[in-house]
């Protein structure tokens, strides 16, 4: 069902003169629409989530673009707040203290030449694959084994990094590629039905911040076609989209 627009009244907000702060209200007023929406929205879905075990939660973003056009293709990351509720095996392909970094920052597998044989001989135990940028040659031998599984380093991607600590611990933490299919559609997964419905909401809010924010410029502050949350065996839950 659609939630009433809300009009908060948070410190300052009420003092907020005519002149040159109508904006500012506006916005305010637009973020207090959207969480309240999401968070009656999250209810249904999790009141919806009945087959007896902890379902995920995801949310779908169609976009008004042509992902087919290369101009228009969106993808990114963004670091959900309170993860996904699971945890992520990483690869880590680095050398020497590089190497030992990634391995004390708690990444399960490391290696360079040595883990591109055990990938070519069909070793695919992680799900995220980091590399530091003097392996990108030795990995060239697994492109066509990586690629087609979306695992693949890319500095596009935020994947070739020097500073493998950080990335180890964002990836761990809850960070989440994103790409449009192309039929321009966006899937994120935003957590588990256990999160309760603050957690959720703030996991959605901030995916769809990133994936709209992702589109190219000429996209920016206008609302998508169509936003679906659901579970994984619930019913699609359509938010107003006309709020983003």
């Amino acid at each position: 069902r659609a939630v009433a627009l809300i009009r908060p009244h948070a410190a300052g907000v009420s003092s907020i003169s005519r002149d040159g702060k109508k904006g500012a209200l506006g916005q305010v007023d637009k973020l207090a629409a959207r969480a309240s929406h999401v968070s009656e929205a999250l209810k249904l879905v999790r009141a919806c989530a009945t087959r007896g075990f902890d379902e995920g939660v995801s949310v779908d973003v169609l976009l008004n673009v042509d992902a087919k056009r290369t101009e228009e293709r969106v993808r990114g990351r963004v670091l959900l707040p309170h993860g996904q509720g699971k945890s992520v095996r990483v690869a880590v392909f680095a050398r020497g203290e590089k190497a030992d970094q990634a391995r004390a920052a708690g990444a399960e597998v490391v290696g360079a030449e040595d883990l591109v044989e055990e990938v070519l001989k069909g070793r695919f135990d992680f799900e995220r694959v980091l590399a530091t940028p003097d392996t990108l040659a030795a990995l060239a031998k697994v492109a066509r084994v990586l690629g087609p599984k979306g695992l693949m380093p890319n500095p596009k991607r935020g994947t070739v990094v020097t500073d493998v600590v950080e990335a180890i611990q964002r990836t761990k933490a809850g960070e989440v590629e994103f790409r449009a299919q192309l039929a321009g559609i966006v899937m994120v997964g935003v957590g588990k039905v256990s999160f309760g419905t603050s957690k959720l909401s703030d996991n959605l809010l901030a995916a769809l911040d990133s994936v709209l924010a992702s589109r190219p410029d000429r996209f920016r502050g206008k609302p998508p076609k169509r936003i679906t949350i659901s579970s994984a065996m619930g019913p699609g839950i359509d938010l107003n989209h006309s709020l983003w």
